[in-house]
């Protein structure tokens, strides 16, 4: 049985303290035998760690207990080997670069549907009032590759930043449906559901994004793996690392 606990997380929370913050959730970390990188900006935290169950589970209830972390949920995983080579906590301007400073998810969260809410729209062709539901990958490219759901749009960005101009090419396509923007772990969906909002499409995001669907759900509706940011490069909807040598 894979021993090794692999989460991830994020919060947008005003973090006004990041330079103190810093060496003190590293040191944390480390202490706890964990590796993996912690993202801290002004407009929140992300996190991907692994180790000993435990130590993980350990690290992140001492994070909850600063009240800007206490919303903080985590995605959880498990590899028979540790994915990381160190443990990084790095500062950022954002935790996910979008560079379109008007949008702020820590002042309010767009919309979210829950993965069994949108596998049961699926299923039925529509959402609950009857409108076509579209489904918008927000991740890069090379990323989408990997595996996406069925149908799924896919503009071939090449990274988050080149989002809003292919939002403004193709708002036209999207105004007057439900649309769900979804993406690995949920940042990305999250500012982007709120940039399309904000451009009058009526714009939900995948609570929880991809590796929440593959918990609570499993695999349906989607085809291929979904790429991870760590040594083990993809996981299946079991949450369990790829196959060795399987094509991208």
């Amino acid at each position: 049985m894979a021993s090794v606990l692999n989460i991830s997380a994020y919060l947008f929370t005003r973090i006004d303290d990041r330079e103190t913050l810093r060496p003190l959730l590293r040191a944390r970390a480390v202490a706890a035998g964990l590796k993996g990188t912690i993202l801290l900006a002004e407009e929140g935290i992300n996190v991907f760690l692994a180790g000993a169950p435990g130590s993980v589970r350990g690290f992140v209830a001492d994070l909850r207990l600063d009240p800007r972390f206490a919303a903080l949920t985590t995605k959880e995983s498990w590899s028979d080997e540790q994915p990381f080579g160190r443990m990084l906590v790095r500062l950022k301007r954002e935790i996910i670069r979008m560079d379109h400073p008007t949008i702020r998810p820590e002042s309010g969260r767009a919309p979210a549907v829950a993965p069994a809410t949108l596998r049961r729209w699926l299923d039925q062709g529509h959402d609950d009032s009857g409108r076509e539901v579209v489904l918008l990958d927000t991740r890069n490219a090379f990323e989408v590759d990997y595996g996406t759901f069925a149908g799924a749009i896919d503009w071939r960005i090449e990274r988050f930043t080149q989002f809003p101009g292919a939002a403004a090419d193709h708002r036209d396509d999207l105004v007057g449906k439900t649309v769900v923007s979804f993406c690995t772990g949920g940042i990305r969906c999250e500012k982007a559901a709120i940039h399309l909002r904000e451009s009058g499409v009526d714009a939900l995001q995948l609570d929880g994004g991809i590796l929440g669907y593959f918990e609570q759900v499993g695999g349906a509706h989607w085809t291929g793996e979904c790429f991870v940011f760590d040594e083990r490069e993809a996981l299946t909807p079991s949450l369990e690392p790829r196959l060795v040598g399987a094509a991208s």
